[in-house]
């Protein structure tokens, strides 16, 4: 199976790796897009060594010139993974804004094709009322919720928002493979 795996900007980003790491193993092809923020967080070299494909960074290069490299890898997916999902990523992707790789492959998938996102913020900005709202809307477009843990952030604050743990979120791709 063909999965985009999403990273963006979240201290969890490290976290990433294993998911990356673990669907390799379990025979998926894995495709990361990061963010820039996410690049803060962890390296594309990590996850190109652990997937053993090109990872995602920028919508303006053009590694196969004979392609639209947004388009080509919104089709190629069966599934996609959002982990760990900021809360900058779950606004714009609520309002279909496209302005980096990530947000850009997100509108031009195969209809039904299963999205999982995994929040990981502080508990503040995921109980925000204006998070919880776009979070509604993408369940309302089909979109599957991983909720995060309770736990002690990385903020010093004890709440939800703890990125899920890696056997959650497998179970999520389980239960979500077309």
């Amino acid at each position: 199976m063909n999965i985009i795996l999403g990273i963006t900007g979240s201290i969890a980003a490290y976290k990433a790796a294993d998911l990356a790491n673990t669907l390799t193993k379990q025979g998926h092809s894995v495709y990361a897009v990061m963010t820039d923020a996410a690049q803060k967080f962890i390296t594309p070299l990590t996850l190109q060594t652990l997937t053993k494909n090109p990872v995602y960074t920028d919508m303006f290069a053009a590694e196969k010139p004979e392609e639209v490299a947004h388009i080509a890898l919104a089709q190629k997916a069966d599934l996609v993974i959002i982990a760990p999902a900021s809360a900058d990523f779950i606004a714009k992707a609520a309002a279909g804004i496209a302005d980096d790789m990530l947000t850009t492959v997100m509108l031009p998938l195969k209809k039904g094709t299963p999205i999982i996102l995994c929040p990981a913020m502080n508990t503040f900005m995921y109980d925000n009322p204006v998070t919880q709202r776009n979070l509604a809307a993408l369940v309302s477009l089909g979109y599957k919720i991983v909720e995060p843990r309770e736990a002690l952030l990385a903020c010093g604050v004890t709440g939800r928002g703890a990125l899920a743990d890696l056997d959650t979120i497998l179970d999520a791709v389980k239960n979500n493979t077309p």
